[in-house]
């Protein structure tokens, strides 16, 4: 092609750089030194978000957790950018200090997606970016790739609620590739499908033909394409970016099958939980958190431990993807 997906990242860099300061001499953005390097050199780069940190696991197993994710992603040759707002400034990539930091303040730092992020920023707050707030800032700086568990999508019974998750719209609007499990299995993946493709969004299955159902490999769904390889993967991301579509990808890969769970034990804890949700008024963005934890605790933790085992599989896979995007553009 004539001109790298990474090429074309870099020219949004150039000409707007988000760590130069504003007209009132405020940065927009703060880029870690780590991650500014490897992007002005054009090098992988991998962003995570922070809700998982925050607000998916306790302290200290959360911090633990984060920093595994971040070593399995510079073990196979890529930089990690964790997203969060601290103090008022949203942050691409972190420190340990600052990474330990927020695993300390977990549900205290709030629940920042696409539409919270102005006022985290004005009230100077704490936010842990959910998948829409990742996507826009790590579009914003130049990054293509994101790794995260589970998106969100559109909820049981949403046909007469409208609760639909906001990380759909922004893989319609935002040219990010989301690498996750799919979509979790707390919500109405046939809907969320449908929704996706009017978005205009692709969807591709890792190695299989089903889309997969987050706890489960199968969600009895099919997928509307498939890819078999790292390189399937970033061919796939930079046509994407070359023909400037503006759209997000979404690559659902299975959980690793050892981890995966039984999936009538999961329904059985999903239908109990929302239940429990609906009695008691848990409702918008406070509802799945609520469901995911108490699916965890009627489980016995084993959702919990799956968690971890498919966000660390995504981890691996996404950073391989993100160095054969790069390679990408250093053919061209």
């Amino acid at each position: 092609m004539a001109s790298s997906a990474l090429s074309r990242l870099a020219n949004i860099q150039k000409h707007f750089n988000p760590t130069n300061p504003t007209s009132k001499g405020e940065r927009i953005v703060k880029i870690s030194p780590e991650v500014s390097e490897a992007l002005s050199l054009g090098k992988a780069v991998v962003a995570l978000e922070s809700t998982i940190i925050s607000h998916g696991m306790p302290y200290p197993q959360n911090l633990e957790t984060a920093k595994e994710v971040e070593a399995i992603i510079r073990q196979n040759g890529a930089v990690p950018a964790t997203i969060v707002i601290l103090d008022g400034m949203p942050c691409v990539g972190l420190s340990l200090e600052e990474l330990e930091r927020l695993a300390i303040l977990g549900s205290k730092a709030r629940k920042t997606a696409r539409r919270d992020i102005a006022h985290v920023v004005a009230t100077r707050g704490n936010g842990a970016t959910t998948v829409s707030a990742t996507m826009f800032l790590a579009s914003m700086v130049g990054i293509p790739i994101f790794v995260t568990g589970g998106i969100g999508g559109v909820h049981r019974h949403g046909e007469s609620t409208m609760d639909i998750s906001s990380d759909l719209t922004e893989l319609g609007r935002t040219p990010v590739a989301v690498v996750c499990a799919g979509v979790k299995s707390i919500l109405d993946i046939p809907r969320t499908l449908e929704y996706l493709e009017t978005q205009g969004v692709c969807v591709a299955a890792y190695q299989t033909n089903e889309f997969p159902a987050f706890f489960t490999e199968k969600s009895g769904c099919k997928a509307p394409c498939r890819v078999d390889s790292s390189e399937d993967c970033a061919r796939l991301i930079d046509t994407n970016i070359n023909l400037q579509l503006g759209t997000g990808i979404l690559i659902a890969v299975p959980i690793p099958s050892e981890h995966s769970a039984s999936g009538s034990i999961i329904e059985s804890a999903i239908q109990k939980a929302l239940k429990e949700a609906r009695e008691q008024n848990v409702t918008g963005s406070a509802e799945t958190p609520f469901v995911l934890a108490r699916v965890s605790e009627l489980t016995g933790g084993t959702s919990l431990a799956s968690n971890i085992a498919l966000v660390k599989n995504n981890a691996r896979l996404g950073a391989q993807i993100a160095v054969s995007l790069s390679q990408i553009g250093e053919q061209s």
